[in-house]
């Protein structure tokens, strides 16, 4: 049923990374829809699969929206976006203290677009310290739709791999 070993997918993983450079290619069509399936097969909370996609290309005018509401010169150099928005009316809430999942099911299907595009040759970076007030107004998204995070995807420039950083999993383990 599996066809990924564990040792593919733990490369994988170490080969992802936050991409803040991109070549002009633009990610072939059936890249994208790779990547938009391993999206929709993200797991949420209760299953109520309380997201939505935007997908911005190169020519697509919308682009201007994301430099406005992201005003860093890197951003666009990425050819696509994705824009991961959700629905707080969908989301499951916990019923013990009130905690809507919804930021927990947005994290989990961005992180199967940047795996599935890792898994493709492709660069994406989590962004999250944008303005969602005017992205919301300039992407006319529907009542109700609050954007989470932009992810620019695209080939990463040559000289784009920084050094990867992580804790030692000593320090993740509480004992």
């Amino acid at each position: 049923m599996n066809n990924i070993s564990a040792s593919g997918f733990l490369d994988l993983c170490r080969s992802r990374y936050s991409c803040r450079a991109y070549s002009e290619r633009v990610p072939a069509a059936a890249d994208m829809e790779y990547i938009m399936e391993c999206a929709r097969l993200a797991p949420s909370a209760c299953n109520r699969q309380p997201w939505r996609l935007m997908v911005i290309g190169p020519d697509d005018e919308r682009r201007h929206a994301v430099a406005q509401a992201y005003n860093r010169p890197w951003i666009t150099s990425a050819p696509t976006y994705i824009i991961v928005c959700g629905a707080p009316a969908e989301a499951w809430t916990r019923p013990d203290d009130g905690k809507n999942h919804l930021d927990v099911d947005l994290a989990i299907i961005a992180e199967h677009i940047c795996l599935a595009a890792a898994d493709r040759g492709l660069g994406t970076c989590w962004v999250c310290n944008f303005n969602p007030a005017r992205l919301t107004v300039d992407l006319k998204l529907p009542c109700g739709i609050v954007p989470m995070a932009i992810v620019p995807l695209g080939y990463p420039a040559a000289d784009a791999v920084p050094e990867k950083k992580r804790n030692d999993l000593e320090a993740l383990i509480i004992k």
